[in-house]
């Protein structure tokens, strides 16, 4: 590879702001998993079209295309595809063990409390007529218990970040544009996997990978699209495009939550966005999380001194091990819904439920990172 793609991808290896980013994703999905919880009204989906799992796969495959793009670029094409598919292997073996607990967990507490609307609510029905069936489709990433359909889709998407980083690397305009072709031709011809026992998945992978293939290629760009991505940063009229796009986003999202705002907006305006298509990802969504990626890098800087307050700190380290932080969301936000179904489901309660769970979060955060830098410290003594 030649000397200005190592470059470019030095010039943005250990940007803060993508943990950061990675950190609000995985606190907002927690936070939005726990139904009719008050808290989930300051999260992301309520200012606009996009969401948290928006966030996520696009600064995900933003994160990725560093990591594996400089080792690729090092040590050549198969060792980096060797690295993306352990990495892969460890996403797989998390999800498969999370799915197990999870489905069982969810079976027992049903069982127990006498709770049955909760097996169907949390999509694993299945497992109680089909148990055997059910769990293989479940390994083959078929079934989808509520709230593991984000780490079902970051699954699919890494699957095939070799071949995306190769041709990104190579041809990053036409790997660009065959991603885009990919998104247009699954949404005119309405192209999904299926899931298991019926229907298609929540997130489809074939119109998702546009966000993911995306933050790939920003990350990637080579130094003429930078420049001209640092030029259209010193537009003025662009800033303000994007500010009105997500003025416009926030006034029909929330339209759609409040009757009175939505007699003042056109009837056919709001369906042509309302309902907000998640499941296809829809081009708006596209286009109001890159109005908001725009601003963001106006508004923080790689360098920001911000990175060092004190408070942003469990952001960053929930960040920096989001695999973790994740998985421990999904649990968490099962145990927030059951304490808020059996006890009082008061505001109170709703905030309290959703701190704690955070805060568990990021306990769990840093506790992995402790445990790594031991694990490390033994291997650095192993060797001396």
């Amino acid at each position: 590879m030649n000397q200005c793609m190592k470059t470019e991808i030095a010039a943005r290896d250990g940007d803060l702001r993508i943990l950061l980013l990675l950190g609000i994703a995985n606190w907002f999905l927690f936070v939005d998993h726990v139904p009719h919880n008050a808290v989930s009204s300051l999260t992301l989906r309520n200012f606009g079209f996009s969401g948290a799992t928006d966030l996520f796969v696009f600064v995900g495959g933003y994160a990725a295309a560093i990591i594996y793009a400089k080792k690729m670029v090092e040590r050549g094409s198969v060792v980096g595809a060797t690295r993306i598919f352990k990495r892969l292997w460890q996403l797989y073996a998390a999800y498969v063990v999370l799915f197990v607990i999870y489905v069982d967990l969810i079976g027992y507490v049903a069982a127990q409390t006498a709770a049955p609307d909760i097996i169907a609510e949390f999509n694993i029905a299945g497992f109680i007529d089909h148990p055997i069936r059910t769990l293989i489709r479940g390994l083959l990433l078929q079934a989808t218990p509520l709230n593991l359909d984000v780490l079902q889709l970051f699954i699919v998407l890494m699957a095939f970040l070799p071949i995306v980083l190769i041709g990104m690397l190579r041809w990053p305009t036409v790997t660009l544009a065959g991603s885009a072709a990919l998104y247009v031709t699954a949404r005119i011809f309405d192209r999904n996997l299926l899931s298991f026992p019926e229907g298609d998945w929540v997130f489809n992978p074939l119109s998702w990978q546009l966000l993911f293939v995306l933050g790939a290629w920003f990350a990637l760009s080579g130094a003429r699209q930078a420049r001209l991505i640092r030029s259209m940063q010193g537009l003025p009229a662009l800033r303000i495009a994007a500010l009105l796009y997500l003025l416009f986003a926030l006034v029909i999202t929330s339209a759609g939550k409040l009757p009175a705002l939505a007699e003042m907006v056109p009837d056919s305006l709001l369906s042509a966005f309302l309902p907000n298509d998640r499941e296809n990802l829809a081009p708006y969504r596209v286009l109001h999380l890159l109005a908001m990626a725009f601003l963001f890098t106006l508004a923080v800087p790689r360098g920001w001194r911000g990175f060092r307050w004190p408070v942003l700190q469990p952001l960053i380290k929930c960040g920096e091990e989001w695999l973790a932080v994740f998985c421990a969301g999904v649990f968490l936000s099962f145990a927030a819904h059951f304490i808020l179904i059996t006890g009082p489901n008061s505001l109170a309660m709703q905030v309290l439920v959703s701190a704690a769970g955070i805060l568990m979060m990021t306990a769990v955060a840093y506790y992995v990172s402790w445990s790594r830098r031991q694990d490390y410290k033994s291997a650095l003594g192993a060797r001396s």
